[in-house]
């Protein structure tokens, strides 16, 4: 069966562009990033523009009318790319052609993607091919990736309150950290505080991780990891620019023995995460699977790094995610972003975009939630979609 026509649309307002929120969400209240030096940008992330591009929605139709999509970041940018430029190298192949259409769209943006958007809306490609490819063989992805190789999926939660999360089942909670080094050793102090408190309220066997989103330097990575071992810290996450991998092995080479680094968020490719590998950057990667090259370019990097004993543990993507770690036997937890404004209850991650999105229940979910055609989901018809560009 041939694809008939790709569409690009454009959405505002949560979906995959999950910083695209109101105001009093504790995702843009105070989190340390690269802008946390500068006073006029240091409050929220939305100063600074974290939630400019909004989402971009990706529709593959085939010849029988069977429609394939998935959802991304990358707004109107890439809603252009899709059209302009992604869409001859689908239109007149078959939905099946998924490696050669991937290899397409990477080799003929090299010139100017590799990394970021280009990527983000390859990715998108990528995601809405193996939902179409599931709907017209009526498969879910899981089952086309290989098969699940556990029966239940755990999960810990990423979000302000790790003590809430506890409650709610899940096995960990990861913490934005708030200060970073333009606060100095008094930021560092309330960063221990913060840790310190919440280990109390959860108690000793509850993991707790510190996200730093790419917000430190080295120096103030070490003296952070030294001084959370004390509270049984499980990881320090991207704590370090994405491009930096020298620093990024010598923090492993100084972390707490036990105290794992990670990072690869905002990493994207095979030779991406080659490099991470290459220079032992990391103990466990966390690629996104709407960012990365999509699960094409996911499944190559998860191969990558089981031979190089990594584990796998994708940045919180809803069931672009899910599909993959219930296949996988170096991928054995997942992430669960928790999209509440107070962090208190668990609610669809792409809400409202997705229709019949699964989420976690007392922190876990059974494969039997993804057993429906391609990644199982539909686009909210409430949303509002606007197609900026046409081919």
């Amino acid at each position: 069966m041939q694809i008939k026509e790709v569409r690009a649309f454009v959405v505002r307002g949560g979906g995959a562009d999950y910083h695209d929120q109101t105001e009093a969400h504790w995702i843009d209240d105070h989190i340390c990033t690269p802008m946390s030096k500068y006073e006029e940008y240091k409050k929220s992330r939305k100063s600074f523009g974290i939630n400019v591009l909004g989402t971009l929605v990706v529709e593959i139709e085939a010849v029988d009318g069977t429609v394939g999509f998935a959802v991304t970041t990358g707004g109107e940018i890439g809603a252009f790319i899709v059209e302009k430029h992604l869409a001859r190298f689908l239109e007149g192949a078959d939905v099946t052609d998924i490696e050669k259409i991937w290899d397409q769209m990477f080799n003929s943006t090299l010139y100017y993607g590799r990394k970021g958007v280009v990527l983000n809306a390859i990715s998108g490609v990528d995601l809405a091919l193996w939902d179409l490819l599931g709907k017209v063989r009526n498969e879910p992805v899981h089952k086309m990736i290989g098969g699940a190789v556990r029966d239940e999926l755990k999960f810990y939660a990423t979000g302000a309150r790790p003590d809430l999360a506890k409650e709610m089942g899940f096995i960990g909670g990861k913490l934005p950290l708030q200060w970073g080094p333009a606060d100095g050793e008094e930021g560092l102090k309330k960063n221990i505080e913060t840790l310190a408190n919440m280990r109390s309220k959860v108690g000793d066997d509850f993991w707790l991780m510190f996200d730093c989103w790419m917000s430190l330097d080295l120096n103030y990575s070490i003296k952070l990891a030294k001084a959370a071992s004390e509270y049984g810290l499980k990881w320090i996450e991207e704590a370090l620019p994405p491009d930096d991998y020298w620093g990024y092995a010598e923090l492993r080479e100084n972390i707490p023995k036990g105290m794992m680094v990670t990072t690869g968020e905002h990493e994207a490719t095979r030779w991406g995460f080659r490099m991470l590998f290459d220079k032992n950057c990391c103990d466990l990667i966390q690629p996104d699977v709407g960012w990365c090259g999509g699960l094409t370019e996911l499944l190559k990097i998860s191969a990558l790094a089981d031979a190089h004993n990594k584990l796998v543990v994708p940045h919180g993507s809803s069931v672009y995610s899910y599909h993959f770690v219930f296949t996988r036997q170096n991928s054995p937890f997942a992430e669960f972003l928790m999209m509440a404004p107070n962090a208190d209850k668990v609610v669809p991650m792409f809400n409202p975009l997705l229709l019949d999105e699964p989420i976690p229940v007392n922190g876990r979910m059974h494969i039997s939630v993804l057993d429906k055609p391609g990644f199982g989901v539909r686009l909210n018809p409430a949303c509002e979609l606007s197609r900026p560009y046409t081919h």
